[in-house]
């Protein structure tokens, strides 16, 4: 178990929580709207179950385009399903939605710009963003760890293909004690954004591969 102090600025406060029930297809969620003490954003968390240990989780970074509109060139939107499937399916778990993280942390507007450099220039999504001055990843999983705490949550399952959420949790006091894949179907439009998060950002991605062959 990874233990950490927890300071007082990092504890969610009840003022600053609200929780409903959230009807959908899948289930019925416990809805958790939270305002994060660190960045002060407002995120967002689906649950099922009260469990708090080997809790099936899925932390999910905001993506307007992928998540609502559908959006090819990204994952995002299949991942978001997939996740909530599967919690669904074992009648377990949660989902944290991370707003303000739109383009791993850049924002809205900047995210549209690194695509116009994608699409006119054929850069991948790094090199499109330090093209333009932007960081690669500035995205903060604390909001979620803060949200497990609060939870009562002290080890996960996490979904998830990026190896720096797991190290990202543990270093904030969360147990992750194994890794599940989080794969989404690569298509024409998103082949090359899923390739340079493998070779770019390690991330686990093996059905490029099965792609590629076809």
């Amino acid at each position: 178990m990874h233990e950490r102090a927890v300071r007082r600025e990092d504890t969610i406060r009840d003022e600053d929580v609200a929780e409903s029930q959230l009807a959908t297809r899948r289930a019925n969620f416990r809805c958790i709207a939270f305002r994060d003490p660190v960045d002060g954003v407002e995120h967002l968390a689906l649950a099922l179950g009260s469990a708090t240990e080997d809790v099936l989780v899925r932390i999910h970074s905001e993506c307007l385009t992928g998540d609502v509109f559908g959006a090819l060139r990204c994952e995002c939107g299949d991942q978001l399903h997939l996740a909530l499937d599967r919690i669904a399916d074992e009648g377990s778990g949660v989902l944290v939605y991370l707003r303000g993280q739109e383009g791993r942390g850049i924002g809205l507007v900047a995210k549209v710009r690194t695509q116009v450099l994608q699409d006119s220039r054929g850069l991948d999504t790094v090199d499109s963003a330090t093209a333009l001055g932007y960081p690669v990843d500035t995205r903060d999983y604390g909001p979620a760890a803060r949200l497990f705490r609060r939870l009562g949550v002290r080890s996960v399952r996490l979904l998830s293909n990026n190896p720096d959420k797991v190290r990202a949790l543990e270093t904030s006091g969360v147990a992750v004690v194994r890794r599940l894949p989080l794969l989404a179907p690569a298509n024409e439009h998103n082949l090359g954004y899923l390739t340079s998060k493998r070779d770019r950002l390690a991330h686990d991605l093996p059905q490029i591969a099965a792609r590629v062959l076809e």
